[in-house]
C-alpha cells in the first residue's frame, strides 16, 4: 500500500510540473501582446553652394553701364552613401545701371528677384525650344540628379557651351548646365548633418539688396549685390529640421567717367561662408566670432522653430537681435535672414 502511495504521488507531481511548463494558452479571439516595431527615419545631411561671376558687367558710354552679377544657387539633402535625396536649384541675375557720369542709375531699393520667383516673367518659354520656362526647366534638372552622387552628375555630358547632351535631359532642359552642375557638386561636399530627415521638404530662399552701392566722386563709386541665402528643411509640422546660411558681397567698381575699374576677368567671387577668416569679422564682432560662426549660430538657434516663431523673433532698427538668448553667439545683423528664412518658410 505504501508503495502504491508513493508511485501516485510521484504521478501528480510530474503532471503537475508538465502543467507548469505549458505555453500560456489565450481566450478566444485574443492574441498575444506584441511590441510595435520603431521605425527608424533615414537621416540626412543638408548642403548649400553657391557660384557667382561678373563677367557680363559693362562700361557706360552711350547707354548706362551695367554691373551684373550672376548666380547659381544649389540646395541639396544627402544620404548616407552620398546619393542626393532632394535639390532645388535657383538664380539671381542681379543688374545695378550706372550713367557716364559715374552715378548710379538703379533704385536704391530695387527689389531683386531670383529667376524661380519671375517665373514666366523671365520670358524664356517662347524662346526655349521645348516650350518650358527657365525654372520648369531648373526643376525638371533637380529632379534628373535626385539618386546621383556628386561624381555621377560631375560626369553628366555637356558640350562646349554648357548645354547637355543627352536625350535624356534634352527633351526638359535647353538652358546651359555647366554652372549648375558645379554649384550641385559643391553643395553635395558642403554637406552636414544638422537634423534633417531623408523625408522632409527642403526649400531655398535669396534675398538681394544693394543698399550699399555707391556713386563714383573722389573715389570710385560700387554697385554691390549683397545676397543672404538659406537652405531649409521643415517636418510634416512645418518646422525647421535643420538650415544652412550663406552670404555674399559682389562688387563692381567704376570711376567718375563710367568705366568698370574692377579687372572682370580675374575677380574671383567667394561667399562669407568661404571667406571664413578672411572675412575678418572676429575682431570687430565684440563676441570674437567670424561671420561664418554666427551665421552657423542663428541657424542652430531656429532650428526646430516654426514660420511664426521665426517672425517673432525680436530685432532693433538697424536689424540686430536684441535677445541675450542670441546676442551671446549673434551680433551680425539678422534682418535679412529673417526675410530670407519667411521666404523659404513659406
Amino acid at each position: 500500500m505504501k508503495k502504491y502511495l508513493s508511485v501516485l504521488l510521484a504521478s501528480v507531481l510530474a503532471i503537475s510540473m508538465l502543467a507548469g511548463c505549458s505555453p500560456k494558452t489565450e481566450p478566444a479571439g485574443t492574441t498575444p501582446e506584441e511590441t510595435p516595431p520603431v521605425e527608424e527615419v533615414a537621416t540626412a545631411s543638408t548642403g548649400l553652394a553657391v557660384i557667382s561671376s561678373i563677367a557680363k558687367s559693362k562700361d557706360a558710354g552711350e547707354k548706362d553701364g551695367l554691373a551684373q552679377v550672376d548666380s547659381a544657387i544649389v540646395a541639396v539633402t544627402v544620404d548616407k552613401d552620398g546619393k542626393i535625396v532632394d535639390c532645388v536649384i535657383d538664380a539671381a541675375q542681379t543688374k545695378i545701371n550706372f550713367s557716364a557720369a559715374g552715378e548710379l542709375v538703379t533704385p536704391a531699393d530695387t527689389v531683386f528677384k531670383t529667376k524661380n520667383e519671375l517665373g514666366e516673367e523671365y520670358g524664356m518659354k517662347g524662346a526655349s525650344g521645348i516650350g518650358k520656362e527657365w525654372n520648369e526647366q531648373a526643376a525638371a534638372f533637380a529632379d534628373y540628379v535626385v539618386g546621383k552622387t556628386a561624381d555621377e552628375v560631375k560626369n553628366i555630358a555637356i558640350d562646349e557651351e554648357g548645354h547637355a547632351t543627352g536625350s535624356d535631359l534634352t527633351a526638359s532642359v535647353t538652358i546651359g548646365i555647366d554652372d549648375y552642375i558645379e554649384a550641385v557638386a559643391k553643395a553635395v561636399a558642403n554637406a552636414n548633418e544638422l537634423g534633417a530627415a531623408a523625408t522632409d521638404k527642403l526649400s531655398l530662399a535669396v534675398v538681394t539688396n544693394m543698399g550699399k552701392s555707391a556713386n563714383a566722386g573722389e573715389k570710385d563709386g560700387l554697385a554691390q549685390a549683397y545676397s543672404t541665402y538659406i537652405a531649409v528643411t521643415t517636418d510634416a509640422d512645418g518646422k525647421i529640421t535643420s538650415c544652412a546660411i550663406d552670404a555674399s558681397q559682389s562688387n563692381v567698381n567704376f570711376d567718375a567717367t563710367g568705366k568698370i575699374t574692377t579687372d572682370l576677368a580675374a575677380a574671383v567671387l567667394r561667399t562669407k561662408n568661404e571667406l571664413g577668416e578672411e572675412y575678418g569679422m572676429k575682431g570687430a564682432s565684440g563676441i570674437g566670432k567670424e561671420w561664418n560662426e554666427q551665421a552657423a549660430a542663428f541657424a542652430l538657434y531656429v532650428t526646430g522653430k516654426t514660420a511664426a516663431e521665426v517672425e517673432g523673433i525680436a530685432i532693433d532698427e538697424e536689424g540686430h537681435a536684441t535677445g541675450s538668448d542670441l546676442t551671446a553667439s549673434v551680433t551680425i545683423g539678422i534682418d535679412d535672414f529673417k526675410a530670407a528664412l519667411a521666404k523659404a518658410l513659406a
